[in-house]
């Protein structure tokens, strides 16, 4: 049964969604490839439903740090554990979906200049180990 999610708990999904794109998007970075990217990224993210959607698409964008990409992740690998934590108890039906989306858009994203390089590749990587199940 789905429960309503908190504001705080959309922006935790909108952090670890929209924080894996920039992630990806940073690993080869470039003006004319940040358009691309950005492009590639809203048509997965617009492949959204149920609870993911709602909040992928309502509330303030997420803050994200600038300064180092290390940086950066400690705040969205945690946000993408924690998203996979609050689907699990309050939408468990729309947990595959938040994780499809989310490394859709990523692959997108590597994808839309020039192809994967292997720093965005180590990128997904980490992200598909955020949304993993814990063991």
């Amino acid at each position: 049964m789905e429960q309503r999610l908190t504001d705080d708990e959309r922006l935790t999904l909108k952090t670890g969604a929209f924080g894996a794109i920039f992630l990806v998007s940073n690993a080869d970075p470039g003006m004319f490839a940040m358009i691309r990217e950005s492009i590639a990224a809203s048509g997965a993210l617009n492949g959204a439903s149920g609870v993911v959607k709602e909040a992928l698409t309502t509330g303030p964008l997420p803050r994200l740090p600038r300064d180092s990409a290390l940086e950066i992740e400690s705040v969205v690998l945690p946000a993408l554990g924690r998203a996979v934590d609050i689907l699990r108890q309050k939408a468990p039906e729309d947990l595959a979906g938040y994780r499809d989306v989310v490394l859709a858009a990523a692959d997108r994203v590597a994808r839309a200049h020039r192809g994967v390089g292997a720093a965005e590749a180590a990128v997904i990587d980490r992200i598909r180990e955020a949304l993993a199940e814990p063991a």
